[in-house]
């Protein structure tokens, strides 16, 4: 057996973190080591780092300070989480990755591509992940959806142009490497969302015990 890296990305209110679950039982159920874990976060220095970026303050957040936090989150978070586990095997689910960085980052607050490019190289390697399943909905449901989840994060409060911007990143990504991206319709219910993923399993098992 040998080790996968799976992330899962989009924007605020598209069900990540339930369809990582999911995803992470149906694995569970033929006897895969699968490991959860996030980003930013992962690891307690990591996730310190988290609050850092997520927390409302007073004092803006220069765009260079926000893209280096998250590099160095993601430093420690492959040191000690996603590297280890692969090496042993395991598949490696991820709520988010590189790819949100280009999106929030690069996208949302302009960043050019080849600044988080050079760090991308420096922080991972050669590590990319295997497969990116991309959930996909309206800027305007994905905000509502947040909203009704409690008090908004700092990313959260951001103006609707900042989230267009992102989704925009994310599908140009998928469009430009179809082979590693599955664009799922997160708009749908829940249990289509989760029937889709789920027709995924065969071809996954075949790459995990391949």
């Amino acid at each position: 057996m040998s080790g996968l890296f799976i992330t899962l990305e989009g924007p605020e209110g598209a069900g990540k973190s339930t369809n990582r679950d999911y995803l992470a039982a149906l694995l569970r159920e033929h006897g895969v080591d699968v490991v959860l874990t996030r980003e930013p976060g992962g690891t307690p220095l990591a996730e310190r780092i988290r609050e850092l970026l997520l927390a409302p303050a007073d004092e803006p957040m220069a765009s260079d300070t926000e893209l280096l936090l998250v590099f160095a989150a993601r430093a420690q978070h492959l040191q000690q989480v996603v590297r280890p586990a692969l090496a042993r095997g395991a598949v490696v689910l991820c709520d988010r990755f590189t790819d949100a960085t280009y999106a929030y980052q690069g996208g949302g607050r302009g960043v050019p591509a080849e600044r988080i490019e050079l760090l991308e190289d420096f922080v991972q390697g050669a590590l990319r992940p295997d497969l990116t399943l991309v959930f996909d909905l309206p800027v305007e449901v994905g905000l509502a959806r947040a909203a009704a989840r409690g008090r908004l994060d700092r990313f959260e409060q951001e103006r609707l142009e900042f989230f267009e911007a992102v989704r925009s990143t994310y599908l140009q990504r998928a469009a430009q490497a179809p082979e590693r991206y599955r664009v799922l319709d997160a708009a749908q219910p829940l249990d289509a969302v989760q029937q889709r993923i789920a027709g995924l399993l065969p071809q996954l098992l075949e790459r995990i015990h391949g």
